[in-house]
């Protein structure tokens, strides 16, 4: 996988927000917090900045699930949008808030269906801590390093990267380094037809296909990636998405 975080300055920012999220957390269990915040994010400033545009038109539009599924934006319901988080992060019930969230979310959007964490509400996740880093999300500013996607995209590669220095050999059921990802996708040269990786893990080695063919990711469709750890399979998918692209296909299984 290519490195494409630097220049950005507050990936360590949100990794070290991570590391004070963590407790008496494993880096496995945590790992899941973190990066679905990241994805929840990724998701609401997509749903604003389209929603945004709708008000602007003018024509009432703005509340239309057609709207956004029509470009690939997910649709957010009114209390499942950062804002709405971000009011209730200094309460007791933050936890509870975002689970919520994630559940609306992957009912009005069939393809995010069993991918989303719902496991904020735990008795052993600190809540002040928790809406510590909501906060931090909410004041990230997207300055000099182009969209909010490239931005999250980015800082969700570098926490994966960092939960594998801190799994050590297990990471490798997960998070394959990028130097590794990087030269097989120059040996194996995919400039055209369909990507398929039978032990996805996170999804790097797909990300870096796509980024090595230089498809428009909005309507590449040939992706295909299988993981039997039902987890990462769904941190995969969050990945991809991430990082723009729309119509792939990533399943569980194991056929190995």
């Amino acid at each position: 996988m290519a490195d494409n975080t630097a220049g950005i300055g507050f990936e360590k920012q949100i990794w070290d927000a991570a590391c004070v999220l963590r407790g008496n957390l494993d880096a496995s269990e945590y790992k899941s917090v973190v990066l679905g915040l990241i994805f929840l994010k990724y998701i609401s400033d997509r749903f604003d900045d389209k929603y945004k545009q709708l008000v602007e038109e003018g024509d009432g539009f703005e509340e239309d699930i057609d709207e956004y599924i029509s470009e690939g934006i997910f649709f957010v319901p009114e209390n499942a949008r950062w804002s709405a988080i971000a009011k209730m992060a200094h309460t007791a019930e933050i936890g509870t808030v975002i689970d919520d969230a994630m559940r609306v979310i992957e009912k009005e959007n069939k393809r995010l269906k069993d991918i989303l964490p719902k496991n904020f509400a735990r008795p052993e996740l600190d809540k002040r801590r928790l809406g510590d880093v909501v906060d931090l999300f909410t004041n990230i500013k997207m300055v000099d390093a182009g969209s909010s996607r490239d931005i999250l995209g980015r800082t969700y590669e570098y926490c994966l990267s960092k939960f594998a220095e801190q799994e050590g050999k297990l990471a490798g059921e997960f998070y394959t380094p990028s130097c590794v990802v990087r030269t097989l996708v120059e040996v194996l040269q995919p400039y055209n037809g369909r990507v398929y990786d039978p032990a996805c893990g996170t999804g790097g080695m797909l990300i870096e296909a796509i980024r090595h063919m230089n498809y428009d990711r909005e309507s590449f469709g040939r992706i295909y990636g299988q993981e039997k750890n039902l987890a990462t399979s769904a941190i995969a998918r969050m990945n991809l998405y991430l990082h723009g692209a729309q119509d792939f296909r990533v399943t569980q299984g194991d056929t190995l």
